[in-house]
């Protein structure tokens, strides 16, 4: 039951967190797209443009002011919970997926740290991080933003490169997006916001307003603008072991953060002369370089089509561990809440029956705890993904994601909790290369 309720928050708590992360999202992007196409020939007095605009059946004429209206409004909209309950409820995913349980999710397998340790480093390195930016933009960079862009950059994948000598490839990515999240909601609440206040308390007040906070405003604004596509991909990235999963995951998602903002960059300069039109095509050649550099090496010994099917024989009691590959898989975590420390195996399995029946076996033995039909091990009620190895067909099928998460990238089993060797692993791949066939 427990780890039944535990999927139910993880569910609900992302659920909260796409929700509000679109809104916030949805509102930047269609403000950058407003601000792009007001008509700005001959405004009315007072007006730095207008713009007519047809949804849903009705048709909105919408204006923007220089500066303010002579009254203003008894109703002004502000925009400002959306970020906010981005990051908290981000913040609420990072203890319901990472921290409740640390050394199991969040740090390496094998790490000398404590889970409080690595939460420290999680949490302490958000609110440093968020220091540093803010210190960059208060300085003379703030001048120029061009070469303050590119600093910042180097910075946040660098911190993505020290995330990864502590942190699972996920530990890794997702800190690299609740920093850049941090950021982005330190921009709205300890900037735009009381910039935008200033500017309504000068005008209700009849005074010039202090021209120097919409300036900073604009400046994080447009820092939040560039940093949302990067952000969307690593909300979604654990889902693509290739990319976290590479001992260079810093660098696969440095690379997918250059496409990212040239995406963004051509979007907001489209409307213009169009002299950054090549910019959607560079995106494209940097993923399919991407996609090329990430692929998984061949075997030597890989050839083009099946050979003959490898009958599957259940291994002998003392095969793998001990433990019959057709009997149920004993337990291997006695908590939720503790790492899972079983026996180590032998280093590599020998069995009657060839490569594809040790294969299975190592798969039943390691894998199944998790991947099953019935999981033994009480994480899971369920199986993650509804992924099950309980047959040889079962894992014959589902042989490429076997591949890229236990051979290519290793981040499964997840936190190595059952000990699967490298020798385990490479058995494993050889038979993938040969056709993974099984009878």
């Amino acid at each position: 039951m427990e780890a039944h309720l535990i999927e139910w928050l993880n569910l609900s708590v992302r659920w909260v967190h796409m929700i509000v992360g679109i809104a916030w999202i949805g509102a930047s992007f269609y403000f950058v797209w407003l601000e792009n196409n007001l008509n700005r020939v001959n405004p009315r007095d007072g007006l730095s443009g207008d713009l007519w605009a047809i949804h849903g059946g009705g048709i909105y004429h919408l204006e923007k002011y220089k500066l303010a209206p002579p009254k203003m409004p008894d109703n002004l909209h502000w925009f400002k919970w959306e970020a906010y309950w981005t990051w908290m409820s981000g913040i609420a995913l990072l203890c319901v997926v990472f921290y409740s349980n640390p050394t199991l999710y969040l740090l390496q397998p094998g790490s000398s740290l404590t889970g409080i340790e690595g939460i420290g480093i999680g949490l302490g390195s958000l609110a440093i991080g968020w220091l540093v930016y803010d210190v960059l933009c208060d300085s003379p960079l703030g001048k120029r933003p061009v070469l303050l862009g590119v600093i910042l950059y180097v910075l946040i994948i660098g911190a993505c490169f020290g995330y990864s000598q502590i942190f699972s490839g996920r530990g890794t990515y997702l800190h690299t997006g609740a920093l850049i999240g941090t950021i982005m909601v330190g921009n709205v609440f300890r900037i735009i916001m009381p910039a935008q206040r200033a500017l309504v308390a000068a005008i209700a007040e009849n005074r010039t307003p202090d021209p120097t906070l919409p300036a900073k405003g604009l400046l994080r604004s447009r820092h939040n603008n560039y940093f949302t596509l990067p952000v969307l991909f690593i909300m979604i990235s654990n889902h693509f072991p290739s990319t976290y999963g590479s001992q260079y995951n810093w660098l696969i998602l440095a690379g997918i953060a250059v496409c990212a903002v040239l995406v963004r960059h051509y979007f907001n300069t489209r409307h213009d002369s169009g002299k950054y039109a090549w910019a959607m095509p560079a995106a494209a050649l940097g993923m399919i370089c991407l996609a090329y550099a990430t692929a998984p090496a061949r075997h030597p010994g890989a050839v083009a089509a099946a050979p003959a099917a490898i009958q599957y024989q259940p291994l002998p009691e003392t095969a793998v561990g001990g433990v019959r590959a057709d009997e149920q898989p004993a337990p291997v975590a006695a908590a939720a809440s503790a790492p899972v420390t079983p026996d180590p195996a032998p280093a590599a399995p020998a069995a009657a029956g060839g490569d594809g029946a040790k294969a299975v076996a190592v798969i039943h033995e390691r894998c199944t705890v998790c991947h099953s039909a019935n999981p033994t091990s009480p994480l899971f009620s369920t199986a993650p993904a509804g992924v099950i190895f309980d047959t040889p067909q079962q894992i014959q099928a589902l042989a490429p994601r076997i591949q890229a998460q236990a051979v290519a990238s290793q981040i499964m089993p997840l936190g190595n909790m059952t000990k699967m060797t490298q020798e385990e692993r490479d058995l494993i791949g050889q038979w993938i290369s040969k056709g993974a066939a099984v009878n």
